[in-house]
């Protein structure tokens, strides 16, 4: 017999070979909708944190050399002055602002992938098609 992509019934209660839909479907809706999103988010939480940790070892170099540059003249950035202290407090704001981000994208990546975890499975093809391993093996 010749195999094509076309579902044959295996069994007299599945139509077009298509398992029918669990009886706890409509309650998943929701979620289904919910796991769309999940995707996305998981991505973009993780290409943000990421970027935003390049950002702070980034600020961390810089923030050295500053300190570095300025002790070498005998002066200790500790000090009280104000050039010490505008020195130490030259990346503060990029700072706060790269912790933020990489917790908030922190919290949405973890968020995305416990949505995608618990729909594992659940979620139908977009395009309506049912594709099993024959299927994708060309079998």
């Amino acid at each position: 017999m010749e195999d094509n992509a076309t579902p044959q019934p295996s069994e007299p209660n599945n139509q077009n070979g298509r398992i029918p839909a669990a009886a706890g479907a409509a309650e998943h809706s929701a979620g289904r909708s919910l796991a769309t999103y999940a995707r996305p988010a998981l991505i973009a939480g993780v290409v943000i944190a990421v970027v935003c940790v390049a950002l702070l070892i980034i600020i961390f170099a810089l923030d050295s050399f500053n300190a570095a540059a300025y002790s070498v003249t005998g002066k200790s950035i500790g000090d009280a002055t104000d050039e010490a202290r505008d020195i130490r407090e030259l990346y503060t704001g990029a700072r706060i602002g790269g912790m933020t981000a990489l917790v908030i994208s922190g919290v949405v990546a973890v968020a995305a992938g416990i949505v995608l975890y618990l729909n594992r499975g659940s979620a139908a093809p977009e395009d309506g098609e049912e594709y099993d391993l024959d299927d994708l093996t060309g079998r």
